[in-house]
């Protein structure tokens, strides 16, 4: 019964470590993607608009 429950963390300590790892790469893809998209269109950030005060400012990573 004890070697079961070992098995379970190790299963479940498995699955935490593949999902962060997962959203860790997606992050990480997502991120090299706009900055691949900056250098093709020549510029140095992302406009966005401020819900606040309407003003956009440089969004950078």
């Amino acid at each position: 019964m004890l070697r079961l429950v070992i098995y379970g963390l190790i299963c479940a300590a498995a699955l935490y470590a593949y999902r962060a790892f997962k959203r860790e790469s997606q992050r990480v893809a997502l991120r090299v993607k706009h900055a691949e998209e900056e250098r093709r269109n020549g510029a140095n950030g992302t406009l966005v608009k401020d819900p606040e005060t309407g003003e956009y400012y440089v969004e950078r990573d």
